[in-house]
């Protein structure tokens, strides 16, 4: 059970992250942590773990804790046992075993006669072939070391598990894996993810944001009809006081006018009767004076209803704010882009594939290439590139112009600026005041332009690198992903799907998220 009371976290730097989190997980249940990228996600499972001190609040967790970070190379220079806690009682198991009953190593095995059989056992189940506690993790891949700290899980056999986006790096056989073991798992989970299939295992969302955290009591596609239905009232908001403020100003004008008119004709009148100047001067500051208070009191009126006009605005989700622009690629749908006769490549005299390749790509088609970490799948990528050749096998590319999207976006230039790496895509010399309309389409501000592109998240590099394709004139025939959601959140993935959607040519996708393949409705797979 976990119990959050006015968290509240500063960064170092004084600025505010969070404030006011209040939060309860009941024992066994299994809660999604979700939100924007920047919000706080996992800074406060690392609060939760007590790995991070928050700056006020009180915290109440279980006290058998264990915790899945996000993978980087941070224990790189750890032993598989190290970065699990267990070689000290794996060592005194041995020590005992050889002989050496000392009582310090009966205190540091504390009774845990089992735990080497349930390392050989949870090895088995994350498939480690070649399961050895003293090898470093620098030896493993990114894959590798996350099921690692997965099977921890079952090693330490916790109350409460926090998840940081355990399927990062993961392929789909490991997923698949890590859904099974979620549903099976009696322990209670917080997991923070932008998996989609693994979000819908779990019974509880939490999305966190700027005002705190709301819960929704069901899987991620319920959270999602729900969001539906808030933003639906949200724009019917919105509309609303889009019609009461014109009618306002509306009002306003022809109050004014009709003033206007009586003022006139009372001025008339009076020029008429003769009346004195120093009355006529008297008569016109009144009506000056009633004009003005009309105009304050309209002015206010106005500017209360714009304000909220604002506040609603800024409650949209930034997908509903962007617009997407992508050209058509020139090609006739079908046309022969690729076609693969019997082809293979080598390393270290070893063929990569146990068969060799036969296939062809046609304009307009959407392809997902899958295929276990390792199995070739970037190869391939290069091969249909023209970055290699086959060294068996024949090749036909046809002429076409193709956008490689990485995982990391590296098509922008980290020592360029935002605005100057928009202009580096400015083929058709469209006017400055132009692409700085369209750099504002995808949320970037007159205070971001002048921003690093090094400086920004995973989630900005991909709205800037899709904004640089819609300033391109030049639209390609082939848009090749490769992992391209790996480091965004929900929200981001979103937005990349709505975007890559509206475009018309030819997609291959690498990918080992499901959801994001269907709802790009990719129509044929490449299995490696």
């Amino acid at each position: 059970m976990v119990i959050l009371q006015n968290i509240s976290y500063t960064h170092p730097n004084k600025d505010l992250l969070f404030s006011n989190i209040n939060l309860t997980v009941n024992k066994h249940e299994k809660a999604a942590l979700i939100g924007n990228n920047g919000v706080g996600k996992s800074t406060l499972l690392k609060i939760i773990a007590k790995e991070l001190q928050p700056s006020g609040g009180q915290i109440n967790a279980a006290s058998g804790l264990y915790y899945v970070p996000q993978i980087f190379g941070q224990f790189n220079h750890l032993t598989i046992a190290e970065a699990l806690k267990i070689d000290r009682k794996l060592n005194a198991l041995r020590e005992i075993l050889s002989g050496n009953t000392s009582d310090n190593n009966f205190s540091l095995l504390n009774d845990d006669w089992t735990i080497e059989d349930r390392c050989k056992e949870v090895a088995s189940y994350w498939q480690f072939t070649d399961w050895d506690p003293s090898q470093k993790m620098e030896t493993l891949s990114g894959g590798q070391k996350t099921k690692v700290f997965l099977a921890g899980i079952s090693i330490h056999q916790p109350e409460l598990v926090l998840l940081d986006e355990p399927s990062n790096h993961l392929d789909t056989e490991s997923r698949q894996l890590l859904y099974d073991f979620i549903q099976a798992t009696k322990s209670t989970l917080i997991v923070t993810s932008h998996d989609r299939n693994l979000l819908n295992l779990l019974n509880t969302v939490c999305e966190l944001s700027k005002q705190g955290i709301k819960v929704y009591g069901g899987n991620y596609d319920f959270y999602k009809e729900q969001k539906q239905i808030e933003n639906n009232a949200l724009s019917h908001d919105i509309q609303s006081k889009e019609r009461a403020l014109r009618k306002a100003k509306e009002k306003e004008r022809e109050t004014l006018e009709r003033q206007q008119k009586l003022d006139s004709r009372g001025k008339s009148k009076q020029e008429k009767a003769g009346v004195a100047r120093i009355m006529m001067n008297t008569l016109r500051n009144n009506a000056e004076n009633s004009t003005s208070k009309l105009k304050s009191v309209h002015a206010e009126k106005i500017g209360d209803m714009a304000q909220d006009l604002q506040v609603l605005r800024s409650s949209l989700p930034d997908i509903d704010k962007m617009k997407f622009g992508f050209d058509h690629s020139a090609l006739h749908r079908g046309k022969i882009l690729f076609t693969a006769t019997g082809i293979n490549f080598t390393y270290h005299s070893q063929p990569l594939w146990k068969e060799d390749l036969n296939f062809q790509i046609t304009s307009g088609e959407r392809i997902a290439l899958k295929g276990q970490n390792g199995s070739g799948k970037t190869t391939l990528i290069k091969l249909i590139l023209g970055d290699l050749e086959p060294q068996k096998g024949i090749i036909y590319r046809a002429h076409n112009k193709s956008v490689y999207i990485d995982q990391d976006y590296s098509l922008l230039h980290d020592q360029l600026k935002v605005g100057e790496q928009a202009q580096q895509f400015n083929a058709s010399a469209l006017p400055e005041h132009e692409i700085n309309i369209r750099l504002s389409r995808f949320l970037f501000t007159k205070d971001d332009w002048g921003k690093s592109c090094s400086a920004l998240s995973g989630g900005e590099r991909m709205r800037l690198l899709l904004c640089c394709l819609t300033i391109s004139s030049i639209s390609p025939d082939i848009i090749i992903l490769d992992e391209p959601t790996n480091n965004l959140d929900i929200q981001n993935v979103d937005i990349l799907t709505a975007a890559i959607n509206e475009y018309q040519g030819t997609l291959i996708v690498i990918s080992h998220d499901e959801t994001f393949l269907r709802e790009l409705h990719t129509s044929r797979t490449i299995q490696l």
